[in-house]
């Protein structure tokens, strides 16, 4: 009776493909590539699942994707990687919502054998995940900050800086880098106000509309994307005083790079959401076919985009910008 039990259980196995060979028009050879944004909604990772998509198809791969219900959605994440791990995915490419919190589940994933990327966002620590496929957030930051410094011409600054959330290492980066770029430390008299806007355009108006009743001489301000620009600069038309200050962001996605040129951002920092899920794309399907996983930190590039340039800082004017931006 058990040798037929075995038999059967042997038998079952191979039927499902799960015997470790190819299973001829089961498709079940296929490799399987997961992605996980933080949200559906925002158009930097539309165009990233865009990407990925495509280059899965290219790879004659099958591409599963999720994604948080809101930025910061962890929970949505973490039950995404369990899910993508029980149906067999090689790999997930991941852009974490919480950075630390996910960390246990991306453990889970990789003792389980599936090679997890990181994209866009590192997490706590980087190590975590197998290999990171981002911007350098820090070199974003730096690059709107010396644009910025340079083109205030050595006018006193009052900053508003208009952040993320805590505890999100994009969020600091790009922060830091920015204080870094323009030469002042945290705490420095020069930065008037601080608030957080989650990214969200409406968020970052009513940060805008709280930082000026703080510090209505707001002359500089800085963004952790365009959404929040886009805010914060519809809080200054609302005063009247939108030309006379200097906004400055980071992202590069079509819309952020069209209020560019129409000069309601003064610069941003442009990066390339395609080329990260295109090469986390390959780097699963090459882990499938040879074992070698990618490791370490791969800059998927980040690009200066102004109409005013300043002496001393590299830049792209908005045609270069319109050409290679996303959303």
């Amino acid at each position: 009776m058990k040798r037929l039990i075995a038999g059967l259980m042997a038998a079952a196995l191979m039927a499902a493909g799960c015997g470790g060979g190819p299973s001829s028009g089961s498709g079940s050879d296929t490799v399987k590539v997961g992605l996980i944004t933080k949200t559906e909604t925002n158009p930097f990772f539309v165009k990233m699942k865009e990407g990925a998509s495509a280059a899965a198809k290219a790879q004659g791969a099958e591409l599963m994707s999720a994604a948080g219900k809101f930025d910061g959605d962890n929970a949505s994440q973490i039950t995404a990687i369990e899910n993508m791990v029980a149906a067999g995915v090689k790999g997930i490419l991941i852009t974490p919502s919480d950075t630390k919190a996910i960390v246990p589940a991306v453990k889970k994933a990789r003792d389980a054998g599936v090679l997890v990327i990181a994209l866009d966002t590192p997490t706590e620590p980087q190590e975590a995940t197998d290999a990171l496929f981002a911007t350098d957030n820090f070199k974003a930051g730096e690059l709107i900050g010396q644009y910025a410094k340079a083109a205030m011409a050595g006018k006193p600054a009052k900053i508003a800086t208009l952040d993320l959330a805590p505890g999100i290492t994009v969020g600091k980066l790009r922060h830091d880098g920015f204080l870094k770029g323009f030469g002042v430390a945290e705490g420095d008299p020069s930065i008037v106000c601080s608030q957080d806007t989650q990214g969200d355009q409406s968020k970052g108006q009513t940060a805008m509309e709280n930082c000026l009743q703080k510090a209505p001489d707001i002359n500089l301000v800085y963004t952790i994307n365009e959404p929040a620009a886009l805010g914060a600069h519809t809080a200054l038309k609302a005063k009247g005083i939108d030309k006379d200050v200097l906004v400055v962001s980071v992202d590069g996605g079509c819309t952020g790079t069209r209020a560019v040129q129409s000069g309601q951002i003064a610069a941003t920092s442009q990066q390339y959401p395609l080329k990260m899920a295109e090469s986390g794309v390959k780097a699963v399907t090459d882990f499938a076919k040879t074992g070698k996983k990618a490791t370490g930190y791969t800059d998927t590039g980040v690009t200066l985009i102004t109409d005013k340039p300043v002496a001393g800082v590299d830049a792209k004017d908005t045609a270069f910008g319109l050409a290679n931006c996303w959303g």
